[in-house]
């Protein structure tokens, strides 16, 4: 049996290694490393297989976010809402721009963003929502669109976890995530669904006026060769980054496909055991398992953990400690015990291999190693 990794980027490689190596040695040979002919195409392929008028290739997820948020033109003060239960980047940029993160409590059974919980947060300072689309799947947009209209209010899409995802609106429209909210940004961390190998990350929208300031606060807020219109940054895809990325673009549905059949062998190993919850599905949107994420009970998370590390099974756990109970963002808002969800997932939780190399050897190794643990406890 291959050794099992968490995410085998090795092996994706292989099955691609002369579209990648053609890609790079023809950066190489043009020596366009920065904003080359490559970085525009990927743009328009990208912009055509998300639907989104317009796609702004940036240097890494983090950055996308923090873009998206200078561009709306927010004021030191203004609140924005996003959940306590996700990567800290979410609540870093907003921190970061001198605007006040108002943290929320998810659903249990999707671990997404409670709707309930964005609707007792809105205040008169509240200017943005910002949904995680976590572990691959969309948040309620259908209600969070909605509320956003209620109130005036911007959404900025974190699909950081779920490029290629759908969700279908109650009126039967499809969209894909990233697309939806007045902004939507993604990460090309290697692990992600569509990696780079390196850092990338890329800003989606259909508003022209966005997108065009977006462009430029991500090139030192300038429209025209230094004339600079806004405060900005410095943050862009490498030409070679974008290569790895037009040449995996292509594979991409058959990446999530592949991610789906090993979730769906890991939910007939497990359902019905009452140690471990599978992923609930949103019921609108697809699910392109970026993590496939167990919630365990009355289990000894770190033992399983250990023990299956121990039989050559990597096991991580995303994420450990809440928001709202971090050190850098203790706030006299929150205490221990606001935000029951988020707390109880951050024991619980524990996610598998996932990616698109499992084979049917490795799938059955896992599960049983799992049910092995879980029944004899």
């Amino acid at each position: 049996m291959k050794k099992i990794q968490m995410v085998d980027l090795q092996t994706q490689y292989q099955h691609i290694k002369a579209e990648i190596d053609r890609n790079i040695q023809d950066v190489i040979d043009s020596a366009a490393f920065i904003k080359g002919p490559i970085v525009q195409e990927f743009q328009k392929h990208l912009e055509a297989y998300t639907g989104a008028k317009h796609v702004i290739p940036v240097g890494n997820g983090t950055d996308a976010l923090q873009i998206a948020l200078m561009a709306l033109g927010l004021k030191p003060g203004d609140e924005v809402i996003t959940p306590t239960f996700t990567f800290i980047a979410t609540a870093e940029v907003v921190a970061l721009l001198g605007l006040k993160p108002v943290v929320v409590d998810v659903d249990w059974d999707t671990m997404n963003i409670s709707v309930d919980a964005i609707r007792n947060a809105i205040t008169s300072k509240t200017k943005a929502i910002v949904p995680v689309h976590l572990f691959g799947q969309c948040a309620n947009m259908d209600a969070i669109m909605s509320i956003a209209e209620e109130h005036g209010l911007y959404v900025v899409e974190d699909a950081c976890q779920a490029i290629g995802a759908k969700y279908t609106f109650a009126d039967g429209t499809i969209r894909q995530a990233a697309t939806i909210g007045h902004i939507g940004c993604t990460s090309f961390f290697p692990s992600k669904n569509l990696g780079c190998y390196g850092d990338g990350g890329a800003i989606f929208t259909n508003d022209d006026e966005l997108a065009n300031r977006m462009r430029a606060i991500a090139n030192h807020g300038m429209v025209v060769r230094y004339h600079h219109e806004f405060v900005g940054v410095n943050s862009r895809l490498d030409s070679i980054q974008a290569a790895i990325l037009d040449a995996k673009l292509p594979h991409l549905d058959e990446y999530i496909v592949a991610r789906q059949q090993a979730a769906a062998f890991y939910d007939q190993a497990f359902e019905g055991n009452p140690y471990l919850l599978i992923p609930a599905r949103e019921k609108q949107s697809s699910h392109v398992f970026h993590q496939y994420t167990l919630r365990l009970v009355n289990t000894d998370r770190d033992a399983l953990r250990a023990a299956l590390i121990e039989k050559g099974i990597p096991a991580m756990i995303y994420y450990p400690i809440p928001l709202h109970m971090q050190k850098a963002y203790n706030d006299p808002r929150y205490k221990k015990g606001d935000f029951p969800i988020a707390e109880k997932l951050a024991k619980c939780v524990l996610s598998l291999p996932m990616h698109t190399e499992l084979d049917q050897e490795q799938l059955t190794y896992i599960t049983q190693e799992v049910l092995n643990f879980v029944n004899n406890q």
